[in-house]
């Protein structure tokens, strides 16, 4: 009798069940009472009650540190990454359909009045290494000239007189790198010294002066300076920082100290205003269950699958000591 009753009891609530969760309109009641019903409950709820800033911590490391990042996910990135640099709509898109020309002045004359970029510039420009990469490049350059006219095989009189200059200089190069060297130095700081009053109004201007000459062009311009192969090496060397990075203490203690602030900041606020503060409200909750569970639920019982998953949630009470109890007292 017992077990009769509770097969047909089960039925019955699978029935109702699935009545309630594939019909659209009750089942949005459905989703509007459970999700009226948590938020109301978690209106008595702070996040310091319900969790811990370790609890916290020990997730953000097991996913950011602890999970490996071998096998699908760089490729998956690469591949994306690879599938969106060949997307026909760059060669659709201009600049400025993504950015108009006011809002690239705006933001430029923003990021040139930022006390780091400002800073930033006249660290480049004070550093002597600065000056040093301009004296490499220079005497790179002299060394190449002298090179190309020994081997210069040029006719007539210019590329006899490229070459006969060139061994000429050949024996006294390191004097002439010397002397390159020191010009080099000494104009190269008087130059960077002299910009560097004026250098943040010449980047600005210079970023003005480039979108104006490119702002037309087409999104998908940039593949003349990028390859598919640079995009592909990008993710690598990008996956391979991380990989580093990620095992560090500093990037843990960095992590820890992100989340002792997140609980300074929230730990004593109720779970509706910290989901309210982070840009999610009720009716962003009824939508999202209405646009996935509705279609989700409804392949699941094509499937054959939804019956068998609300008679595991039901079968373990009609067959309990607990159920037979109730039973036995009627």
């Amino acid at each position: 009798m017992t077990d009769d009753l509770a097969e047909r009891l089960i039925d019955a609530q699978v029935a109702f069940s699935k009545r309630q969760l594939l019909d659209p309109g009750l089942f949005h009641t459905f989703v509007t009472e459970e999700v009226d019903g948590a938020l109301r409950d978690a209106s008595g709820l702070t996040l310091g009650e319900v969790v811990t800033p370790q609890m916290i911590k020990d997730t953000a490391i097991k996913f950011a540190v602890n999970m490996p990042l071998e096998g699908s996910i760089p490729e998956l990135v690469g591949e994306i990454a690879g599938r969106l640099y060949r997307h026909p709509v760059n060669d659709a898109v201009h600049l400025t359909d993504v950015l108009d020309t006011r809002t690239f002045d705006e933001l430029a004359d923003a990021i040139g009045d930022m006390d780091v970029v400002r800073r930033v510039v006249r660290e480049v420009i004070d550093s002597p290494v600065t000056v040093d990469v301009c004296v490499e490049v220079v005497t790179h350059a002299v060394d190449s000239a002298v090179l190309q006219g020994r081997s210069a095989s040029e006719a007539g009189v210019r590329g006899l007189l490229a070459g006969a200059l060139a061994r000429l200089a050949t024996p006294v190069l390191p004097a002439i790198e010397t002397g390159v060297e020191k010009l080099t130095r000494t104009g190269a700081a008087f130059v960077l010294r002299s910009a560097g009053e004026e250098s943040d109004n010449a980047l600005v201007g210079s970023a003005h002066e480039l979108w104006r000459n490119r702002s037309d062009d087409s999104v998908g311009r940039f593949r003349e300076l990028v390859t598919a192969d640079d995009v592909e090496d990008f993710v690598v060397v990008i996956f391979e920082f991380w990989k580093s990075f990620r095992e560090t203490e500093y990037f843990r203690t960095l992590l820890g100290e992100g989340v002792d602030h997140f609980f300074d900041k929230y730990g004593d606020t109720s779970l509706v205003d910290l989901i309210s503060d982070l840009g999610v409200e009720r009716e962003d909750l009824v939508e999202e269950g209405m646009r996935f569970g509705l279609p989700i639920i409804a392949h699941l019982d094509e499937r054959g699958l939804l019956d068998g998953i609300l008679r595991r949630q039901f079968v373990p009470f009609y067959h309990s000591p607990e159920f037979r109890a109730v039973i036995d007292d009627l």
